[in-house]
């Protein structure tokens, strides 16, 4: 079932940019936002890299920086 998200306290000018920035897409503002949710929501953050990086290790899988690196720069790839 889909949840509903309130934010209280945002500035105007925060407010206008998003409006603004939903308008140059033709989206609502909920439609904007929804997707840009979606879209932060589907992207692993620092600490969850780091953490399956330390599963793998526990696993005895190594896991070269190297690895570490491409999979950050992929992800953020992903966002663009």
């Amino acid at each position: 079932m889909p949840k509903t998200v309130q934010i209280r306290n945002l500035d105007d000018a925060t407010h206008e940019t998003l409006r603004r920035r939903a308008a140059a897409e033709n989206l609502s503002l909920t439609q904007y936002l929804r997707r840009e949710l979606e879209q932060l929501a589907s992207t692993s953050t620092m600490l969850e890299v780091l953490a399956r990086a330390d599963e793998r290790r526990a696993r005895g899988a190594a896991v070269s920086r190297e690895a570490m690196l491409a999979v950050l720069e992929a992800d953020r790839a992903e966002r663009r």
